[in-house]
């Protein structure tokens, strides 16, 4: 039980509660909208801006230097996105996936020159968060409000570039803190699972499944000493597949899945 330090433990939980506050609403936007991998490409593009800045200007480079450089490349990629989704959008899944492949593959090509490469690497998927600090949490917290402002005042549904624009800042941040894998699964899973549900009701009850994995994720990671972002992406699947169960039997009978389409919004002919 020595591994349940509160100090180390607390501020995870906190990070994870702000991750998943931000995540869960855009998490069920991306599944309306049929664009289930954008988040995980833009991930991927961001830690790419992490991995080009720290080669061009070095690890003792200042912190903001290289979270402009994930901000420039994700804030580029969500500019194309919005492109190909004006022009292309019955292949945009499929345009998605090939900017991941992409994404990832350039990154891997740049770590082969790193002798540090594959722990870069491994950070970058599975993240640090019970490394995160009480400044980290603050600054993440202010952007994590403007963009939960947007949402709550602006149909992100409807509007593809300022839906884009905050889904690059808050991977962007996100990213740095979780890892690529964790951002995955604190997006989809969770929404996922309650997808069931009554509209109004699915980002509180996804974001009560999102608190049940981190915490279980991140208690089970100190007692067995394990990656913490992976233990949470594992503990989280589970809890959503249990809630998945128990909410298909309370509503799955009365709610219909009446969502709107990927093309909602679009004028006939874009």
């Amino acid at each position: 039980m020595t591994g349940l330090d509160l100090q180390v433990m607390g501020p995870a939980l906190v990070a994870g509660l702000l991750v998943l506050a931000t995540h869960v609403p855009l998490g069920v936007i991306v599944l309306n909208r049929g664009i289930i991998f954008i988040d995980i490409a833009l991930a991927q593009v961001a830690a790419t801006g992490v991995v080009f800045g720290t080669m061009m200007w070095g690890a003792n480079v200042s912190p903001w230097v290289i979270q402009g450089s994930a901000v420039g490349a994700a804030l580029a990629c969500s500019a194309f996105l919005v492109w190909t989704d004006k022009r292309f959008p019955t292949v945009q899944e499929a345009i998605i996936g090939v900017v991941y492949v992409t994404s990832a593959a350039v990154q891997l090509m740049m770590l082969a020159a790193n002798p540090s490469g594959a722990e870069h690497l491994k950070k970058l998927l599975i993240g640090q968060i019970l490394w995160v600090t009480p400044l980290q949490l603050l600054g993440v917290a202010l952007v994590y409000a403007v963009v939960l402002a947007i949402w709550y005042y602006r149909d992100l549904q409807r509007e593809r570039i300022l839906f884009y624009v905050a889904f690059a800042f808050v991977i962007t941040l996100s990213v740095q803190i979780v890892g690529v894998l964790l951002v995955f699964a604190s997006l989809i899973v969770p929404a996922l699972a309650a997808r069931t549900a009554p509209p109004g009701m699915r980002p509180v009850i996804a974001f009560n499944i999102g608190v049940v994995g981190y915490v279980a994720g991140i208690v089970a990671s100190a007692l067995f000493n394990t990656p913490t972002g992976a233990t949470i992406v594992c503990t989280l699947v589970p809890a959503s597949i249990i809630a998945a169960m128990i909410l298909g039997g309370t509503f799955g009978r009365r709610v219909q899945p009446a969502e709107p389409s990927a093309d909602l919004g679009r004028a006939p002919g874009e």
